[in-house]
């Protein structure tokens, strides 16, 4: 099954969040990812700061998010001062409503500079839904899925990468995407990773 990326324009320029890159880390390949991703790769200064204190699974995600800066495979950059009641927005309000700050910073920024979205968390992606309907929004699934990565990596490295996202990194997959990635790492794979529903872990 195949699993168009919604990232096929290359002129695209994309802002992740923290979500996104902490699954990219958990791959183990995310430097050749982004390498071969043709896209510019944006991230905000918060979810920089987010990324450095998180230690989700004992993983370095600050040392290898830092290799990607450096690389300048990832260009970190800030809010501009039209951005910030946006951003205040999306922080102040019901808990059901409002973000963490990497998440309202990254999506404030991606209207600011009209540029696509790259985010995993559910809630992020109802207010996205539901408020910004001319914002562009991608996810994990959309960049491993890409046709240069698949070339890059060949398909069991791959399906190796997907599954530790989906382990390491609980990375949440769309209803549209489940039926790719399964088919990608195997059923018994795909039964070891909590993060996908239990209908995709019982196939």
């Amino acid at each position: 099954m195949e699993c168009p990326s919604c990232l096929s324009d290359p002129a695209k320029i994309v802002v992740l969040d923290a979500s996104v890159v902490i699954n990219l880390n958990a791959t183990g390949h995310s430097a050749a990812i982004l390498d071969a991703l043709p896209n510019r790769v944006l991230v905000v200064d918060e979810v920089r700061q987010e990324v450095e204190r998180d230690s989700r699974n004992g993983r370095k995600d600050a040392d290898i998010f830092a290799g990607l800066v450096a690389s300048s495979q990832v260009e970190v950059v800030e809010l501009g001062e039209a951005g910030m009641q946006q951003f205040t927005n999306l922080v102040s309000g019901p808990a059901t409503e409002t973000l963490d700050d990497g998440e309202a910073a990254t999506i404030t920024y991606a209207l600011e500079q009209d540029l696509t979205v790259l985010i995993d968390e559910r809630k992020a992606n109802r207010i996205c839904a539901e408020r910004y309907t001319g914002l562009e929004t991608a996810c994990t699934v959309d960049v491993l899925a890409h046709e240069s990565i698949d070339s890059l990596l060949g398909r069991e490295t791959l399906a190796e990468a997907v599954f530790n996202a989906l382990y390491y990194g609980r990375m949440r997959v769309p209803n549209q995407h489940l039926g790719w990635v399964v088919d990608l790492i195997g059923a018994e794979r795909a039964g070891q990773c909590n993060s996908l529903p239990r209908s995709a872990r019982s196939t």
